[in-house]
């Protein structure tokens, strides 16, 4: 089974900067693609970002501009960089994986939470 762990959560100020990082078990690059997903309080899951074996990036308009999806492939790791972070963006961040035989992996989830 692949494992992915998530990092980087935490308590940050509205307007500051927080980098989480996703470290898969295995190359990242045999993925059909990866991506961030999160949960706030009270609301359902959704998606955040999206990073193809290309490198090709989607993101969610509310994070937009603000948040960049990366990875390295040496260190079998995905990125999410966030900034100009507001309370709205409080929420369990999750990573995940696809395969190209249609599995989905997701990880434990990481917290973070945005103070006024």
């Amino acid at each position: 089974q692949v494992q992915l762990v998530e990092s980087g959560g935490g308590l940050v100020q509205a307007g500051g900067s927080l980098r989480l990082s996703c470290a898969a078990s295995r190359s990242i690059y045999t993925f059909r693609a990866m991506a961030w997903y999160r949960q706030a309080p009270g609301k359902q899951r959704e998606w955040v970002a999206t990073i193809c074996t290309s490198s090709a990036t989607n993101y969610t308009d509310s994070v937009k501009g603000r948040f960049t999806i990366s990875r390295d492939n040496a260190d079998n790791t995905v990125y999410l960089r966030m900034s100009r972070l507001q309370a709205e963006d409080t929420a369990v961040y999750f990573c995940t994986a696809g395969t190209f035989a249609g599995n989905d992996y997701w990880g434990q989830g990481t917290q973070i939470t945005v103070s006024s």
